[in-house]
């Protein structure tokens, strides 16, 4: 019996064995070495860094010699430039005719609409602003550009401008009519009539680019054959005046 029990111990697997346990100080000394996790602390919602989206939107150059540079814009609604996307548009709708240009830009707020026009190979532009704080936005932009000498900024109304515009020279017009929705709806006879007087005191070969949203009807616009697209929420009119229209 007795050599029965030393085989079998012989021949026991080893790994049959159980693990001899961890000391207890050596236990302590591991959990002493391991770096602690510090809690993560929450930031105050006025510390987190601010988005894009939490101040006005960006206006830039977006065609021409000047694209990607970046023009001032204060925030105000009241000024609402042209999306990117949408005077991207526009600008492929003109085409080359833009060359050699007077770019006449009516509600000028930023002047983006004008630069480009000068980015783009317009001869020369005049910026139409009434509100002074945004005249003074629309002057910065044109010493950042460096177009002082082939940019007029006018502080005027563009209703009482418009009915006298007094241009010399037949330099073909690209006239700009972007002015804020609320217009076509609470002026829109005043509008209508603008549009009117420019067409005809503008030379022959000019273009005449309206924006308005879906409240106004592109229908009641003065001329024919009107060009009319959907950016959604803009709706654009594009209107060539030819010889046969003098």
């Amino acid at each position: 019996m007795g050599d029965l029990r030393e085989l079998l111990r012989q021949t026991a697997p080893r790994n049959a064995k159980s693990t001899p346990p961890i000391p207890s100080h050596y236990a302590s000394a591991v959990q002493l070495s391991m770096p602690k996790r510090r809690p993560r602390q929450q930031r105050p919602a006025s510390d987190k860094p601010a988005s894009r989206r939490d101040g006005p939107p960006r206006v830039r150059i977006v065609g021409g010699k000047f694209r990607g540079r970046l023009l001032a814009y204060h925030g105000d609604p009241r000024t609402r430039p042209m999306k990117d996307r949408t005077r991207e548009a526009v600008f492929n709708l003109v085409g080359p005719a833009v060359e050699g240009m007077l770019a006449i830009d009516l509600f000028a707020g930023t002047g983006a609409l004008g630069l480009e026009a000068l980015s783009r190979g317009a001869a020369r532009a005049l910026l139409i602003e009434r509100h002074v704080p945004t005249l003074k936005v629309l002057r910065q932009n044109i010493a950042t550009l460096e177009v002082g000498e082939v940019t007029d900024s006018l502080a005027a109304d563009a209703f009482h401008w418009g009915l006298r515009p007094n241009l010399s020279g037949d330099r073909p017009w690209l006239v700009f009519c972007s002015p804020p929705y609320d217009f076509y709806v609470e002026r829109q006879d005043d509008m209508l009539q603008l549009i009117a007087g420019l067409i005809e005191a503008a030379p022959t070969g000019s273009l005449v680019v309206v924006e308005s949203d879906n409240r106004f009807d592109t229908d009641s616009l003065p001329g024919e054959a009107w060009d009319v697209r959907k950016y959604a929420p803009a709706v654009v009119a594009l209107y060539e005046k030819t010889a046969d229209q003098q």
